[in-house]
């Protein structure tokens, strides 16, 4: 091997005789093999050579296998590879873009992820690519016209990196291996802070009686036990410090590796010259103690964020597949490798492994992961199993209806990341506000450490020292993220799905509640009462009304369809009108079946006046009519959620104003309204006229919380300032709501609320301590009255109260 410049790609020797060399920033750059100089090569090829100047760590090198990297790329082309790890990207433009979820290794620092993000957004065919550093995941859409998936893996090999499906393992590994690194430094820091502290306190009680050269031994005793404190323990402090300088940015590591560096350099000059202060001892306690803070802290944060990690395990890798039942024993299976319409035998305490239907036994499932509720839910042939739960009691047989991420828990999970990724008002404020902080923390630490020089130059320093510690604002930054991620895992184990970052702030301000009716405030169950025909035979005027509803997912749709028989009738040029009806022609004639204002406007009808009192007064009433006129009214009854009435209580004694926005007669939404204490209860209403009396409210100064379930609330939800959905309800609805109630118990939203406002207050209550701790520290620090090693206590004892404060939430 040479003994000249390493292989300036990545670090390692460069073979004698070996020219390969790359023109980077103008100048030739040698490589020390052919896989680092075509990395090399793409990377300058695509306008990134910056990532050279940005980079603060080298990148893994490249295996020599990388042709078989490469190739095995294509495997992830295949559709049934692609099943568990890929969707068509929510809210795209087109029915062509696609979604996956990916684990990047490689990534070292910040510019690696610059370097992935702005190399995959040049090629071809993607539209977005989001990653995060903490966590090494990756979000990135593209055209499946334009490009595979495959292209992108090989676009990220090419720059050194490797990309992989993202597994729930991958990310236990990096998290593992980061509280590996954190406890190690922390030993380091630990071990070395009690070692020097056994030379510093001799040094302390002699109070000058020490003799000189006793003295300086124990200076370099205590030097050499802190080098591999600064060099490993305090490490990435600088490493973070320096990279947010070249990036010109001042981070809140910057004051800390100031402080740190200062007061070893001055201690090592002191020992070299044997002359003034050391403070190795404040130096090593100092770190050990923020190191301390920080790792209590990640602990708190992992735990807070598992909920996601967990869901993801919640499917079994095995599952017992029945290959023609009842005729059978099972086989285990690779649950990846089911399939819609397979039948799955699930043993007491075992995990069902896809959402399905039973066929067969009597038990019941363990839902508590997925909904909240943590009594078992009983469970007989007919009813619906969700992925994730466990079977409590005796064996099951069910059908396999949704697999993958088709599947209920893949769904949760999607949109718990959704909040995870956006960043809440409160959040971007305090990191505003932080940043600012530091800015002016470093320019009154050097005023401070002037006017001490001219005062009492032997103090200048440690003083210098204790004013960039003791004001770091790491319990500012915390304050806030801290108690909103503790909150989102609390409110995921009550039932209540926080799906957007600023759902909780938001719920907690809220002073109205609007619910729809139908499948919020009632069952969603509808049945058919009555049928009350004007032309013909009531037979007819059902199987017309089935028809023409074949398809919808609308409880009102399931009632009719359900009473209907098959009498021949088809209806075709099917079109529905949100929140009033569908029509479509029936033997070439067009009909209407909806609400009575919707099929009277088809050709100038009159509403009957006695419509009410001939169906039923309070219940809901659906008209089919012609060219001919009135055909038949149908009279649909629905039962109110038995929790109902205990969570309308509990919202009105919590000083919430409750209302009810229904499409249904306003006889129905009355009835409902007055059995619960409603007294603003509207009926008839389109989604129009929700859309503007909710607007109506805003403009009035009121902040609004809509409850709904179907397709018909999603323009209302998206109004609403926090939008809620029934975790039973529409996939639109839910997918435009900011909270979902996974398990449909409406008294989740009072102890959600209750958890809400708690939650700000203790925000609140960070933020108050925060800036209460950082107003007294810094002027007693200036006065010279808190030394360094007490500041790092300060400043750790502060960062660690507003973490273990927001953990409160976690108590119910």
């Amino acid at each position: 091997m040479a003994d000249s410049e390493p292989c300036y790609h990545c670090g390692l020797p460069i073979p004698t005789g070996l020219d390969l060399a790359v023109e980077i920033g103008g100048q030739r750059r040698q490589m020390c093999c052919a896989g680092c100089q075509a990395v090399a090569l793409a990377i300058v090829a695509n306008g990134l050579a910056d990532y050279y100047r940005h980079r603060d760590a080298m990148p893994e090198s490249p295996r020599e296998a990388l042709p078989q990297i490469v190739a095995d790329f294509a495997l992830f082309d295949h559709p049934d590879v692609q099943k568990n790890f890929v969707r068509r990207a929510e809210g795209a433009a087109g029915e062509h873009e696609q979604e996956a979820a990916l684990i990047l290794e490689g990534i070292t620092c910040a510019a690696c992820v610059w370097l992935n993000e702005s190399h995959v957004r040049r090629q071809p065919g993607v539209t977005s690519i989001d990653i995060n550093y903490t966590t090494r995941r990756a979000r990135v859409r593209w055209d499946e016209r334009v490009t595979k998936l495959s292209a992108i893996l090989e676009a990220i090999a090419a720059i050194g990196y490797r990309a992989h499906p993202y597994d729930v393992g991958r990310s236990e590994e990096l998290a593992q291996k980061e509280r590996k690194a954190a406890l190690w430094r922390l030993f380091v820091a630990g071990f070395g802070m009690m070692q020097v502290m056994m030379y510093a306190v001799p040094v302390y009680l002699a109070d000058g009686d020490m003799t000189p050269d006793i003295e300086q031994l124990m200076r370099w005793a205590s030097l050499i036990l802190t080098v591999p404190v600064i060099l490993y323990s305090a490490a990435p402090f600088f490493v973070s410090a320096w990279r947010d300088l070249k990036l010109h940015r001042v981070g809140m590591d910057v004051p800390v590796a100031l402080g740190v560096g200062a007061a070893f350099a001055a201690s090592v000059w002191a020992t070299l010259i044997a002359a003034g202060e050391v403070y190795f001892d404040s130096v090593t306690m100092f770190v050990f103690f923020l190191l301390s803070g920080r790792y209590l802290e990640m602990m708190a944060r992992q735990k807070a964020a598992r909920s996601v990690e967990t869901l993801a395990r919640a499917i079994p890798a095995f599952a017992t597949r029945l290959a023609a039942w009842p005729d059978t024993a099972g086989e285990r299976v690779a649950v990846v490798e089911l399939r819609v319409g397979d039948v799955v035998q699930i043993r007491p305490g075992e995990t069902v492994p896809a959402d399905g239907c039973v066929l067969d036994g009597e038990s019941a499932a363990d839902e508590s992961l997925l909904t909240g509720e943590s009594r078992p839910v009983p469970k007989r042939a007919g009813d619906a199993l969700i992925g994730g739960s466990v079977n409590t009691a005796s064996p099951l047989v069910m059908r396999v209806e949704r697999v993958g991420e088709a599947t209920r828990v893949a769904a949760i999970q999607r949109l718990m990341e959704r909040a995870a990724a956006e960043k809440p008002r409160l959040v971007e404020m305090a990191d505003r506000v932080a940043g600012r902080f530091v800015i002016a923390l470093l320019v009154l630490a050097v005023v401070t450490a002037v006017a001490w020089w001219w005062i009492d130059p032997s103090r200048a320093l440690w003083i210098f020292v204790a004013v960039l510690v003791v004001s770091c604002p790491c319990a500012l930054s915390l304050a806030t993220p801290a108690a909103l991620t503790v909150a989102t895992g609390a409110l995921a184990a009550r039932g209540v799905l926080v799906t957007r970052g600023h759902a909780i702030e938001a719920l907690a301000r809220a002073d109205r509640f609007i619910f729809d009716k139908t499948g919020t405030l009632t069952v969603g169950q509808m049945d058919l009462v009555e049928v009350n025909p004007v032309r013909g035979e009531a037979g007819f005027a059902l199987s017309t009304a089935a028809a023409l509803e074949r398809g919808s997912e609308h409880p009102i749709a399931r009632a009719l369809t359900a009473g209907g028989t098959d009498a021949g009738v088809a209806a075709s040029a099917v079109r529905a009108t949100t929140g009033a009806g569908v029509e479509g022609l029936i033997d070439g004639r067009p009909w209407r079946l909806g609400r009575p204002e919707f099929v009277a406007a088809m050709h100038g009808l009159a509403v009957p006046l006695e419509l009410e009192s001939k169906v039923g007064a309070g219940d809901t009433v659906i008209a089919l009519g012609n060219a001919d006129g009135w055909q038949a009214f149908f009279r649909l009854s629905d039962s109110l959620r038995s929790e109902a009435s205990a969570m309308t209580a509990g919202l009105s004694a919590a000083g919430i104003k409750l209302s009810i926005f229904s499409g249904d007669a306003t006889a129905a939404a009355a009835r409902v309204g007055a059995a619960l204490g409603i007294a603003d209860a509207r009926g008839g209403l389109s989604p129009e006229d929700k859309h503007a009396a909710l607007k109506a409210l805003q403009d009035a100064g009121e902040t609004v919380a809509m409850v709904g379930d179907g397709v018909n609330d999603a323009p209302v939800l998206a109004r609403a300032q926090v939008s809620i959905a029934m975790g039973g309800g529409a996939d639109l609805a839910r997918a435009n709501a900011d909270v979902v109630l996974l398990g449909n118990d409406l008294l989740a939203l009072p102890a959600g609320l209750a958890l809400a406002r708690r939650t700000v207050r203790i925000v609140k209550q960070n933020l108050v301590w925060a800036f209460a701790y950082n107003f007294l520290a810094i002027p007693l620090a200036m006065a010279g009255w808190v030394t360094p090693w007490m500041a790092g206590i300060g400043m750790s004892a502060s960062s660690l109260l507003v973490v273990l404060n927001a953990l409160r939430l976690q108590r119910r």
